[in-house]
């Protein structure tokens, strides 16, 4: 008997000690769990608020091309819609905990940019039909790029796939290239991926340069890049240039100014002084968490906005 107390008295230290880690894991456990289902809840407070202090970009945005509609039909680039909003405090408008430890700074930051500064894509097809104009413009974009010009053609042949021809008309002739086509794959330029031939370092280089908007639409002469100006009026990088640099003394007030100034027969519609679409770019920093939007808004002559599609990443 003196023998097996010592024994059960080892054993039962040894339960105690299992038991003791046991309830040390458990609780260890739950405290973990908690702070997953903590810190999950603060992500979510975190992306819906950093959407709603985009939404404000977007509204922000929304004014005041309203706003500029109403005071003048010509879009340039010394108007207030071009100059950005950086940087704007959130602190007194979002809710947050003054004791977090990864608190940091809550800013946002928008821009505003003239869509119809740069080529749009729409412009190589109506109504599932390639126009041949259309793409010479186009290759000479790429040449200016330094990119392959047969691209082109590629980009043109899968934009008129993804568009619906349009119907016949009452009398049974073929409606007119008027009719706006319909974006039923492209969207957006990073779909360009799926046209053959393009890379991401290809993307890369022209999409500062491109578009793809809903319908065809002229060139904006008073915000469009040199390349872009070029290319659309079949031009040298240097004319372009000088181009650039008259309208940075005096915009253009209409396309007759223009194709003065430039010595230039009209371009029968492919150019313009005013725009229709815009696009919006957004970023919030919110502490840990960070949000990019990017939108595009159709602007009505009334002043009226339609926002057409938004990218959040």
């Amino acid at each position: 008997m003196r023998q097996r107390r010592p024994r059960q008295r080892g054993l039962a230290v040894v339960m105690a000690l299992l038991l003791t880690t046991l309830a040390v894991t458990l609780v260890a456990s739950l405290f973990w769990q908690q702070q997953v289902q903590i810190r999950a809840l603060e992500n979510q407070r975190l992306q819906m608020q950093t959407r709603w202090a985009l939404q404000v970009g977007l509204d922000w945005a929304r004014q005041i091309l309203r706003d500029d509609a109403l005071a003048s039909s010509v879009d340039h680039a010394g108007e207030a819609w071009a100059a950005p909003m950086r940087e704007v405090p959130l602190d007194e408008f979002l809710a947050r905990d003054p004791g977090a430890a990864d608190k940091g700074r809550a800013v946002l930051s928008a821009s505003i940019v003239d869509a119809q500064a740069r080529y749009n894509l729409a412009n190589l097809a109506q109504n599932g039909i390639a126009n041949a104009a259309q793409i010479a413009v186009f290759q000479r974009l790429l040449t200016f790029l330094k990119l392959d010009p047969a691209l082109a053609e590629a980009t043109a042949a899968t934009i008129a796939t993804t568009q619906t021809p349009a119907p016949p008309d009452k009398a049974g002739a073929p409606a007119g290239a008027t009719q706006p086509a319909t974006q039923a794959q492209l969207a957006h330029t990073v779909d360009l991926l799926s046209v053959a031939g393009f890379t991401v370092a290809t993307l890369a280089r022209v999409q500062e340069c491109v578009v793809l908007l809903p319908g065809p639409t002229a060139l904006n002469v008073n915000t469009a890049a040199p390349e872009v100006l070029a290319a659309q009026l079949n031009l040298s990088i240097a004319e372009a240039g000088k181009l650039v640099a008259s309208r940075a003394q005096a915009y253009f007030r209409d396309a007759q100014e223009f194709e003065r100034r430039a010595a230039l027969s009209p371009a029968a519609g492919a150019i313009s002084v005013g725009s229709d679409y815009f696009l919006v770019n957004g970023v919030v920093h919110l502490d840990r968490a960070a949000l990019n939007l990017q939108a595009l808004i159709y602007r009505k002559k009334t002043g009226n906005t339609t926002v057409k599609w938004v990218r959040s990443y």
